[in-house]
């Protein structure tokens, strides 16, 4: 049997999605694994590296796949990194268990994220430029969500789904909206890359998780303003979307109604602890309203219109997660006027479903991947490496 290998290295603990044999079965264990814990029982086929009393140097190094451990010089294990994990978000390292520590030396901490090597990762040719702008309104505008030093995760959308022939005749217009990043030599790299691609909207303030809200708002203006869009979409740029799939939904529904399409929750609670917690001076109601998750969802252009009115009038309450704020804008205009709610699980949330419309948490290298299967096979299928 083939051994996986993480950054060049054995993979030795046993990672619960490699479980997955594709099966229906197979796929509702992994979700009520995710949930619970893992059941299976760990095994281990090397000795174990430590020894009450016995001193010993652990290192632990961050690669671009996972993260690597060594204990006295020998390699111990290598584990990839959860689903959707960015390296910039490892802010801090605990140790648990009865250890004492002698001492900590920190060497070759990365400076930035792994990504940041424009020039290897851009790819200035020509046919990766976006379309310019028709002059007649457009079907759909895709709005994407990028940080600033997300190079390498721009350039696989380029050449992936913004490669599909709606977006490349102009019918869909996609475009990237990013926020100035903490590091002047970022900002400079980002604007030399919207200079040349044409698909970046820089919004003039710096990258923060309770501002991305004025990402939305700014995607909803360029949607109704610069490209008179019928519709209006935000995903984040590790969504693979499938622009045809998408439009075809939407067109299902009646031309003369207001409509939200995603994936929704309902009685979703706010997190009161942890990344996303929220106080109860921020939210002090039990529930949120009904929103649909941020990686992929569509508005229609009278629900954009409203709340790029409201923003301008000073009106709208701009809460710090910014697809509930979309459901809280939503639930407001549908107090004057009827939408329809449409929901659906191909608008992935955790990964990817076969015959998805949108696909989150995909890596660069995923993108590529079913991107092709898209064009060589002609069928939306997912692509599990990282």
């Amino acid at each position: 049997m083939k051994k996986q290998v993480i950054d060049g290295q054995v993979k030795c603990d046993k990672w619960i999605r490699d479980d997955d044999d594709h099966s229906e079965e197979s796929k509702a264990t992994w979700w009520l694994n995710r949930l619970i814990g893992r059941t299976k029982k760990v095994t281990f086929e090397w000795p174990f590296p430590f020894a009450e009393g016995k001193l010993f140097v652990l290192t632990l190094s961050a690669g671009l796949e996972g993260y690597h451990v060594n204990v006295d010089g020998r390699h111990v294990t290598s584990f990839p990194y959860r689903t959707g994990f960015a390296l910039e978000d490892a802010t801090g390292l605990s140790l648990n268990g009865d250890v004492d520590v002698h001492s900590i030396f920190a060497v070759s901490l990365p400076t930035s994220h792994p990504s940041f090597a424009p020039q290897k990762l851009l790819d200035k040719s020509s046919k990766w430029k976006a379309p310019p702008l028709p002059d007649e309104p457009v079907e759909l505008f895709v709005g994407i969500l990028s940080a600033g030093n997300h190079f390498a995760e721009r350039m696989a959308v380029r050449k992936s789904w913004m490669q599909h022939r709606l977006i490349k005749s102009s019918n869909v217009v996609a475009r990237f909206f990013v926020a100035l990043n903490g590091r002047k030599e970022v900002n400079l790299e980002l604007k030399k890359e919207a200079e040349f691609f044409g698909d970046i909207v820089i919004v003039p303030y710096l990258d923060n998780y309770d501002l991305v809200v004025l990402k939305t708002v700014a995607i909803s203006e360029y949607g109704v303003d610069t490209v008179s869009a019928k519709y209006i979409m935000k995903c984040d740029d590790d969504t693979f979307v499938r622009v045809d799939a998408v439009i075809k939904e939407v067109e299902k529904i009646a031309d003369d109604k207001s409509f939200y399409v995603g994936n929704i929750n309902y009685y979703h609670k706010p997190l009161r602890y942890g990344k996303w917690a929220v106080t109860y001076e921020e939210w002090p109601e039990e529930d949120y309203p009904p929103y649909a998750n941020g990686p992929g969802y569509i508005v229609t252009s009278d629900i954009a219109h409203f709340i790029v009115s409201e923003f301008k009038k000073h009106k709208l309450r701009l809460f710090k997660m910014e697809d509930v704020s979309m459901g809280m804008w939503v639930g407001q205009f549908n107090s004057s006027r009827p939408v329809e709610y449409v929901h659906s699980l191909k608008f992935c949330q955790f990964g990817c479903i076969d015959d998805y419309y949108t696909a989150h948490y995909q890596s660069p290298r995923q993108m590529m991947c079913m991107w092709n299967k898209l064009r060589q096979l002609g069928r939306p299928l997912c692509c599990n490496m990282r």
